[in-house]
């Protein structure tokens, strides 16, 4: 019989081990199993994460891979069902979003370099194909960005 989270000494478990020395010294095991709360009978939440985490096949990307991976994939793990993989995928885009500029200020864009240095951090793990405008005002300040088209494959 597996071990649970509450027989782990206090500070091995993930919630005390980030109160009290803080969100980097968790392993990405640990973080995942924040946010996937619970885990089964037979595995804890770490357990489940670490089974996550194995789903990289490239063993490269870190765990960038996340951001690609489909509701489904993740539902394929004995333990994650459809509202723990799509709590995964929105804090993957809440990642992405965090890494957007923000709206209080206005960008300029003095040459076509400034928009695509916008463009690539926005962009950087798409795996599709995405077509946007840019509008701008008469100063050349952004005003909003759309996606018009996007290539599902």
């Amino acid at each position: 019989m597996p071990i649970k989270i509450k027989e782990l000494p206090e500070l091995e478990r993930p919630y005390e081990k980030l109160l009290w020395y803080g969100e980097k010294a968790l392993s990405n095991a640990e973080l995942l199993a924040i946010i996937i709360k619970t885990g089964t009978k037979q595995e804890t939440s770490v357990q489940l994460a670490q089974k996550i985490l194995k789903l990289d096949e490239t063993k490269t990307e870190g765990i960038n891979f996340l951001r690609n991976i489909t509701i489904e994939e993740l539902m394929q793990i004995n333990g994650i069902g459809k509202v723990k993989a799509i709590q995964l995928k929105a804090v993957g885009e809440l990642a992405n979003r965090m890494t957007m500029p923000t709206k209080v200020k206005r960008i300029k864009i003095r040459e076509p370099n400034d928009l695509a240095q916008i463009m690539m951090e926005e962009l950087r793990f798409e795996k599709r194909e995405i077509a946007k405008i840019v509008i701008l005002n008469n100063k050349n300040e952004i005003i909003k960005i759309k996606n018009i088209a996007i290539r599902r494959n």
